[in-house]
Formats: C-alpha cells, structure tokens, sequence
C-alpha cells in the first residue's frame, strides 16, 4: 500500500479582498502559496459551509496560486446567511468576477460535495476557462439525493442522530421534512430559526466521517455558522439547485468531458452517496474515478485527503 500523503503545511494567505460582487453581496476571497504559481479555485461544501485553514493545504503551495472564497451569504462574506440574490447562477457569476478581478486568464477548479456541484455548473457554463477538474464527494443535487439525507434513507443508516432531526418536526409536517424546516428557517422567530439551524447543521455533521467526530457536531452550536449552512443549504434544496431540470449537470455534461478530471468519492459517504459519483462517471467515462475504500464524506478523512493532494500533484501538468 502507498503512503498516505499527508496535508501541505499550514500557509496564510499573501493577499485578502472584499469584492463586492452585487449591491448586496461583499465576498470574502483569498489569496495562497505562489503570487506567480498556476491557478487553482477551490470551491467549499454546504451551500452555505465556507471555508477554513485546512482548505489551503490540499495544494502544493509552491506550484499553485490557491484562490478560496466565501460563497454569499457564507463564512466572512456579507450579509451572513442572505437567502436574496443567492442561487447557483449567481455563484457561478461570482467566480467569474473573481477570476476577472484578479486577471487569471484559466484555472484548475477543485470542489467537494456542494463545491463539485458548483465546480461542474460553472465549468459547463465557461468551460474556455477550466483547464482542469477535482471533485470529491459528488453531489448532482437531484431530488434523490435530497430525499435520501433528508427524508428516507440515510436515517437507516444514522438512527439515533436521525431521531433529533425527525422528532423536531410535529407529525403532521413529516411527510416533507426540508420545506418543515425551511418554514422555520425562515420565519421571524429568531429562537426557532437557530434552533431549527442547530438541528439541521448537526445532522449532517453527525453522518459526515466514516468514525462520528463529536468535535465537527459540537462546531455547529456557534449561531453564525449553524444558520449560514442550514438556511443556504435549505433554501437551495428547495429550489431545486435553481437548475432548470432535475438532472441538469448530467444532461449538460457533453459541453465538459475535454477536460481533464478526477473523481474522489468515499465508499461510504452517506451524506452524498456513491451512486452520483458513479453516474457522472458513467455518463463521462474519460474522467478518472476513485472510491475509497475506508471513507465518508468528509474531505479531511486520510484516504480522501490523500487521493485529493495525489490529484493536486497530478494536475501540476496543466
């Protein structure tokens, strides 16, 4: 068995900007490694999970110039948590002022869970400009995968966590459990709405890594970050990703499969399934695909985080 490659060490950023992106919406956007090095994006989970240090050590930091952003409403940009002017396309727009903002002609984009939904959605809407792609822990935000997490499936699997998710809905709202919780996501209590925020963000934690971290469970009771994931994941979720059928990045994947990519997908992910993984690989059999062994979803697991920096090293070529 090869040695698991271990995170690059820990790196501050050499430059910070706020970038106002909309009359609303400020983003928080980073700069990382070599000021002169080869483009990479990285595109964090929820939607609504933001970014931290880790993110930056997934890369090679005297190779690529490492571009990590707050999405709106997410981490350091503002207004925290805003559900207005905050959907896929307005994302995908974002990225675009970013890379025109710091003047990068194309770039590698890496993303996990929500980030390779976005990841892909941006790729196949400017595909000239990606010169390559990471993805790990796919999720095509169809229906399925909603009702799978969040209505019947991985509450099979996660019982006892599922039972706190569940119990905090009245009987009488069960039989559609995101739009229950994005009614109160999204009402004028501010006591139910972190409350609501707290129980939603702590399900996913609790399903997120093969082993339960109880410390990624316990992150969640600070109340700026459980109500930017619950309240931007929900609002997505309830609008189908704001794509305009339900299985949009497979049907626009023709517009793609030039690119060079790489597919990183935990066996046992319960959060994003391995059936999404796969289906995108079968409809892009030209992409490279790994799925470990003896993983969830989260990125950090050692056999993610190993294939992930093999992919970044990899992908040094581009």
């Amino acid at each position: 068995m090869e040695p698991l490659n271990n995170f690059f060490p820990e790196i501050k950023p050499f430059q910070v900007d706020s970038l106002k992106v909309s009359a609303l919406h400020t983003l928080y956007v980073e700069q990382c490694g070599n000021p002169n090095g080869r483009p990479v994006l990285f595109l964090h989970g929820g939607p609504g999970g933001g970014i931290n240090s880790d993110h930056r050590r997934f890369f090679d930091p005297e190779h690529y110039r490492i571009i990590l952003f707050d999405q709106r409403g997410s981490g350091k940009s503002i207004p925290a948590a805003e559900l207005k002017e905050n959907t896929t396309w307005d994302l995908v727009s974002d990225i675009e002022k970013i890379r025109n903002h710091l003047q990068i002609k194309d770039w590698i984009v890496f993303g996990g869970s929500w980030g390779s939904t976005l990841a892909l959605a941006y790729a196949i809407t400017h595909a000239a400009v990606v010169k390559g792609l990471i993805l790990r822990g796919i999720f095509l935000c169809r229906p399925s995968e909603i009702k799978w997490f969040y209505q019947e499936g991985a509450s099979q699997i996660f019982p006892d966590a599922w039972e706190t998710f569940y119990n905090y809905i009245p009987a009488t709202e069960r039989t559609d459990l995101v739009k229950a919780f994005h009614k109160r996501l999204t009402g004028e209590n501010e006591a139910v709405r972190l409350q609501a925020a707290r129980i939603w963000s702590q399900w996913e934690a609790a399903t997120s890594r093969l082993f339960v971290d109880p410390k990624s469970i316990a992150e969640f009771e600070e109340p700026t970050l459980a109500l930017q994931f619950a309240r931007i994941e929900c609002h997505y979720f309830m609008n189908n990703a704001f794509f305009e059928t339900e299985n949009y990045l497979i049907e626009h994947i023709s517009r793609i499969r030039s690119i060079p990519c790489v597919i990183i997908q935990g066996r046992y992910d319960v959060v994003c399934p391995a059936r999404s993984a796969w289906d995108l690989h079968k409809s892009w059999p030209e992409a490279e695909i790994h799925i470990i062994a003896d993983a969830g979803h989260a990125a950090g697991e050692p056999g993610i985080r190993s294939q992930l920096i093999a992919a970044t090293n990899l992908f040094k070529q581009y």
